[in-house]
């Protein structure tokens, strides 16, 4: 009996879900949409919130620095703001046309017997968009985003089964319209640190913290231990480890600390994990009387 559930455990995949960041990671880099993203984030900055241009680069880096994104760190510091709003300005305007179908990476999903599920920052309506311009719309079980991780009200399940999303609402901005009228300096803050004063924490809930990422997982069910977690940030990557994730750095040639993985393009994939693959294939081979022992393979 024990030798039979030794086999057993042999046979069973190594892992039961494929969790993947979207921007820079299922796209490259050169595609443009976040040097975009970035530009049409400070004239955000300027246009709306009444940012001085001349502050906007040294701000606009602490807040990415210290909150994971620059929006979560604007309301951090104090800056009231419709989500949507936000959202629409900085996605509305990016170059989607320079994304185009990739029917190749659409064929490795595809064949993956393994879950797939969408785990980025920015809002639904900019995940829907850039997987349709890709054509990946239908390869993914559903999207954790800015709003299933940031809702207004008790989440409800989607009726639709095939809806993308696992949990729909909008992000609570009934606070954010209603702004402080003291905005924390944090780049005084750190230009002439004092042991005194601590930097104020934000509403949003987003990668690289912990808190979301656990979130996401409670959220899809998830066995962290079980699971693949495809990022292009390093810093995504270290804060996966640290809840339990085996991870995968894209779009960096180096391994970097933290990353079990490192793939150039996501199109390596099968290159560098041919047993994803393989474990719909071993489901289905008798027992041959020896219990083989996979070894990592690595990229």
């Amino acid at each position: 009996m024990e030798y039979e559930d030794g086999y057993l455990q042999a046979q069973r995949p190594k892992y039961d879900c494929l969790l993947f960041d979207l921007d820079d990671t299922l796209y490259p880099l050169s595609s443009g949409i976040a040097s975009a993203c970035g530009k049409n984030i400070k004239d955000y900055m300027v246009e709306k919130l009444g940012i001085a241009e001349g502050k906007i680069t040294a701000l606009g880096d602490l807040l990415y620095k210290n909150y994971g994104t620059t929006m979560a760190g604007l309301r951090a510091i104090g800056y009231g703001f419709d989500y949507d709003e936000y959202h629409s300005f900085v996605h509305g305007r990016l170059p989607y046309e320079n994304l185009k179908p990739d029917p190749v990476l659409r064929h490795l999903l595809m064949t993956l017997p393994i879950r797939k599920i969408i785990f980025t920052n920015a809002d639904k309506a900019h995940a829907l968009k850039c997987l349709s311009k890709l054509g990946l719309e239908d390869c993914f079980e559903g999207i954790i985003c800015f709003e299933t991780l940031n809702p207004t009200h008790k989440c409800t399940v989607s009726d639709d089964e095939d809806d993308m999303e696992f949990v729909g609402s909008r992000a609570d901005d009934s606070a954010a319209n209603n702004r402080n009228p003291k905005i924390f300096d944090i780049v005084g803050h750190f230009a002439e640190p004092s042991p005194s004063t601590e930097l104020p924490k934000t509403p949003i809930i987003c990668k690289p913290s912990e808190a979301a990422i656990e979130r996401a997982l409670k959220m899809a069910d998830i066995n962290p231990q079980r699971t693949l977690f495809f990022d292009d940030s390093v810093r995504n990557i270290q804060a996966g480890k640290r809840v339990g994730l085996h991870t995968v750095l894209v779009g960096k040639s180096q391994r970097v600390k933290g990353a079990d993985y490192a793939l150039e393009s996501i199109h390596n994939i099968k290159e560098a994990l041919p047993e994803l693959w393989e474990a719909e294939i071993k489901s289905e081979v008798g027992y041959s009387g020896n219990v083989a022992v996979q070894a990592s393979v690595t990229a």
